[in-house]
């Protein structure tokens, strides 16, 4: 019944969309763009209209060439292409669904003169294990400067096993307004995402010999195979709301009317900027809520349970407000005035709660619960100031050489003599009669760890921890060829007290340095209407106890593309994700966390999926037969261990 509302749904606002777009005037195209903090520049995006590869969203491999997943769309996750993986939020329980959430790393906002409506409606599997998702993102322009927009995101997964559904629902607001003097970037996002939690299966032989369990009966349902947890979920609720604005100080330059031109009376006015001053607020607001109340399960899964031995409910909580005032000399607004150079000022008031623990320490302490680990509790609310001082220097117009260099110092708070920069510089010229695009990057950093990281309450996990600052250094290039479609990517980084989860599932922190070089490339074959494209990656940690990595990856995907009656685009293929076999991480369901292990290594599988991906004016529709190599080429499939 809700795959059938859902449908109705979506067929609604299909016509809606339709009616909105039913009046084609000759308008400048539309375009988009991305903000980059703290002071919102813009970074060009992409609208989402293509064709190729649309049937990806479907599948949890579409994040990554090596995505280490507990299987489900929607559910956890961590990426393992190392360079592509960011570095650890505020609020941990965020980063393992960060790739589901909306945030103003991946907003997107709109120009597009007339109303726009992208509409996507994704099902699949049958009753047992059904996957639904609708998406939809609407921008409208009320004039030429300002804009208006929202977007949804409704994700329903029962997944392939018992207790592994999830059901994440993310929804937000948005505009824009670009005016002469004035401008300004907002947005609201809220989501809510449930995850089912089973633990793992209680034996990899239903998957890799079920024979072996069953007396020889080789077919098996994946919903018959017993896992570890039956009743434990975990939900991740929060929001966040930016605002960025821009006021700039200038003159009107102004063009007389053109003598050459009879009847030409008009004078010409144009505003140029030669500063600005900006303000930018964001506000975070998340919580984590782990329960479970099947206690016999607890007590076989963890080793530990501090606050009750009937079971879990751990609550932890957290809200962020950042203000940032900056100043900025403009680039452009003279022929000497060759770059952009600003200043800002950021402070930040940061407020966590976790789960109150109202157990004695001595004399009255249960004797069933663990020992507690220290001699006294933590406090279960802790509020941080913090402030930085920083500045950035930038180079945005011009097709020889592009430039951004950002910088910030902490100077009070935990973050007192943190330090941060990151740059990167690009150039484009003609080389054989083509486009020759090079990027280099560079990133340093010198800072605390997150709050959590240090002081951690729960049920089954209580931490307190006196880490150093991680220190990192980075850096890397990349080329591209548009007309012999080739990406090359390279990079190192070198990680000094590095902070991960260790074999107990507690954070640890590693006193020495962990270093990371990486290369990819990506390179298109055609010949005729028959494709070939390939994303290789080749990656090596120094340290495998610490950053266990897959040492190759490979992404294939083999594909006719033609039309069909001169308006049917048609894309037909196969596909096959690859990566060598490593020690991947384990998967802490408690605190949705990912863990080191030595005793169970994944990978060496192909995962492939057949599709025909199909495009009729504006609408694109595919099936895909997902993992159609199921039990041709092993069972051995595990993304995680069990």
């Amino acid at each position: 019944m809700k795959r059938y509302i859902l449908f109705y749904v979506a067929v609604a606002l299909a016509l809606i969309a339709e009616v909105s777009l039913a009046k084609s005037p000759v308008i400048a195209p539309s375009y988009a763009w991305k903000m980059l903090p703290p002071l919102g520049l813009h970074e060009p995006a992409t609208i989402d209209t293509l064709l190729y590869n649309y049937y990806l969203k479907s599948v949890p491999n579409d994040v990554s060439l090596a995505w280490a997943t507990t299987g489900n769309l929607g559910a956890q996750g961590m990426n393992m292409i190392y360079f592509d993986r960011p570095v650890m939020s505020d609020f941990f329980f965020h980063d393992p669904l960060a790739h589901w959430l909306p945030e103003k790393g991946n907003h997107k906002f709109y120009n597009t003169r007339v109303p726009m409506t992208l509409l996507s409606y994704n099902f699949g599997g049958g009753r047992e294990n059904s996957q639904d998702r609708l998406t939809a993102v609407f921008s409208g322009n009320v004039n030429k400067r300002f804009e208006i927009g929202a977007n949804i995101d409704y994700l329903y997964s029962k997944g392939s096993y018992n207790y592994q559904a999830d059901k994440d629902l993310a929804w937000g607001l948005s505009s824009s307004y670009m005016g002469d003097r004035y401008e300004m970037q907002m947005f609201y996002n809220h989501y809510n995402l449930l995850n089912k939690e089973n633990g793992g299966i209680t034996d990899d032989l239903y998957i890799t010999d079920p024979e072996q369990l069953q007396g020889g009966n080789a077919s098996i349902n994946p919903k018959t195979i017993p896992t570890r947890l039956t009743a434990a979920h975990n939900r991740l609720r929060g929001k966040e709301f930016f605002i960025n604005s821009r006021y700039k100080v200038g003159y009107w330059h102004i063009t007389p009317p053109n003598d050459t031109i009879p009847g030409d009376t008009i004078e010409h006015r144009e505003y140029i900027p030669v500063s600005s001053f900006i303000w930018t607020l964001d506000y975070n607001a998340a919580t984590h809520m782990f329960k479970n109340t099947n206690a016999e399960e607890a007590r076989e899964f963890w080793a530990n349970s501090f606050l009750s031995d009937n079971g879990s409910t751990d609550l932890t909580s957290y809200w962020s407000l950042k203000n940032t005032f900056g100043i900025s000399l403009l680039e452009g607004f003279h022929k000497y005035a060759k770059f952009g150079l600003a200043a800002y000022l950021t402070h930040e008031i940061r407020r966590y709660n976790q789960t109150i623990d109202s157990i004695p320490l001595g004399e009255g302490r249960p004797e069933n619960l663990t020992p507690y680990p220290f001699d006294s509790k933590l406090a279960p609310k802790t509020t941080e100031n913090l402030l930085w001082v920083g500045g950035q220097l930038t180079k945005q117009q011009g097709s020889l050489l592009r430039y951004e260099v950002t910088g910030r110092l902490g100077v009070a708070g935990p973050v007192a003599g943190d330090v941060h920069i990151e740059g990167n510089v690009a150039t484009k010229f003609k080389l054989l009669g083509d486009s020759l695009t090079i990027n280099a990057f560079g990133r340093f950093s010198n800072e605390e760890a997150p709050f959590l990281m240090k002081q951690y309450v729960s049920n089954h996990f209580i931490w307190n921890n006196d880490f150093g600052k991680t220190r990192r250094l980075k850096l890397g290039g990349w080329l591209t060829l548009p007309r012999t479609g080739t990406y090359i990517n390279a990079g190192v980084e070198n990680i000094q007290n590095m902070i991960y989860f260790g074999s107990n599932s507690m954070p640890q922190q590693h006193g020495g340095s962990v270093q990371v070089v990486s290369a990819s490339l990506s390179q298109d074959f055609r010949v005729g209407i028959l494709h070939w494209n390939n994303k290789l990656n080749f990656q090596t940690s120094s340290n495998e106890a610490v950053l266990p990595l897959p040492k190759f990856s490979v992404y294939s995907n083999l594909y006719l593309l033609f039309k069909v009656a001169k308006v049917l685009e048609v894309q037909f293929g196969v596909d096959c994700d690859y990566y060598t076999k490593y020690y991947a991480p384990g998967y802490q369901p408690a605190t949705t966390t990912f863990y080191n292990q030595r005793e169970m290594k994944c990978g060496n599988y192909p995962f492939m999926n057949a599709y025909a991906n199909m495009k009729l004016s504006k609408t694109r529709f595919y099936v895909l037969f997902s993992h159609v190599n199921q039990g041709l080429t092993g069972n051995n499939y595990f993304s995680l261990p069990h």
